[in-house]
């Protein structure tokens, strides 16, 4: 039941912020939005406020927003659906494809853009929490019943060395605690101006397996800590299109690319640590949302971004026709895609 609670949280989190970005762009030029969708197929429940009708589907494996001037059938059904004999909306000024090149960019990519904000809002609410890595090695909290409480560390204590090795900022003093695992360490602290040597064994996280004794930093102000949800989102974009780039040359495999199946037990393991380690896989999930909607793949918005581009250079769209054919069956590949990925993930899962 947690897993179950944890996924649908996450995964409601995620889509909801993507299609808020879209949905919000549109609104802001003009568009007539037909439905706001949380997942797809049948529809559950839902409700109607001005033009727009605000649904929650069956499938929650992502969502949509509807929007007049993307697809004249589309439009005209959504015409008759509200009783009128002639399609007012494809050629209207409330039509998606009477908007600018720039505008309509601006509603495809706040949907990505959205993603990040989300993960940037994420690591910053965990900075907060947590406190700042980039701060002096002072101890501003002692956890109870932790190996650093155990070991007599206190509030206020300054540490300069790890096993003799000097530190400075918190981050290189987590880290060498990290690496050490269960082995005993001996810290040089600062305290009321003279120094001693502390030893103390660190536990292992039972999710990261690394070691930790207990201690947390100083905790930043907003500003600073929405500078470091910046910072940790920026490194987790670096991080994975290094990653795709090693498995297109082939210097990674790619078997460790993961769907629905995998994320799944992946939450599902974080919420037994705690809130603190389902936050940051909802960050990191966030982020590779976004990045790989913005691949030029048929039907994920960077193709829609390529197409709005290559309309931007030439002067006139492309016939609307056969874009959509491209993105239905660009929809349909990553759908097979999907199933493909599915039955690895299950295959692994009764290999083990």
């Amino acid at each position: 039941m947690l897993t179950l609670i944890s996924v649908i949280i996450v995964l409601g989190l995620l889509i909801f912020f993507h299609e808020l970005g879209h949905f919000t762009v549109a609104k802001m030029v003009g568009i007539k939005v037909y439905e706001f969708s949380m997942g797809f197929g049948p529809k559950l429940l839902g409700f109607r406020k001005g033009e727009t009708s605000y649904n929650l589907r069956l499938f929650p494996l992502g969502g949509f927003v509807k929007m007049a001037g993307m697809d004249p059938n589309e439009d005209e059904e959504m015409a008759k659906a509200e009783g009128l004999e002639e399609n007012p909306y494809y050629d209207s000024d409330q039509g998606f494809n009477k908007k600018s090149v720039l505008q309509r960019m601006a509603v495809i990519v706040a949907g990505p853009i959205m993603n990040f904000v989300l993960a940037t809002l994420i690591f910053a609410s965990m900075a907060m929490y947590i406190g700042d890595p980039n701060v002096p090695a002072r101890i501003s909290k002692v956890l109870p019943d932790k190996p650093a409480a155990q070991a007599g560390l206190k509030p206020g204590d300054l540490i300069t060395a790890v096993n003799g090795e000097k530190v400075v900022r918190w981050d290189q003093l987590v880290q060498k605690i990290e690496a050490k695992g269960q082995r005993q360490i001996t810290l040089t602290v600062e305290r009321a101006g003279q120094l001693k040597n502390i030893k103390v064994t660190p536990e292992v996280d039972g999710y990261s397996k690394r070691g930790i004794i207990g201690i947390q930093p100083q905790k930043p102000g907003v500003i600073r800590a929405v500078g470091l949800g910046v910072t940790y989102t920026g490194k987790v974009v670096v991080f994975l299109v290094d990653i795709v780039g090693k498995m297109i040359t082939q210097q990674i495999p790619s078997d460790g690319i993961g769907g629905p199946v995998r994320i799944t037990m992946e939450i599902g393991k974080a919420a037994k640590h705690g809130i603190l380690y389902v936050a940051q896989m909802t960050a990191v999930l966030s982020v590779n949302l976004g990045l790989f909607n913005l691949f030029p793949i048929p039907a994920l918005d960077g193709s829609r971004l390529i197409f709005l581009l290559w309309e931007g250079l030439r002067g006139r769209p492309v016939d609307p026709s056969k874009e959509n054919m491209i993105h239905l069956v660009g929809f349909g590949l990553l759908l097979l895609l999907m199933v493909f990925i599915t039955y690895n993930d299950i295959s692994k899962i009764f290999i083990k």
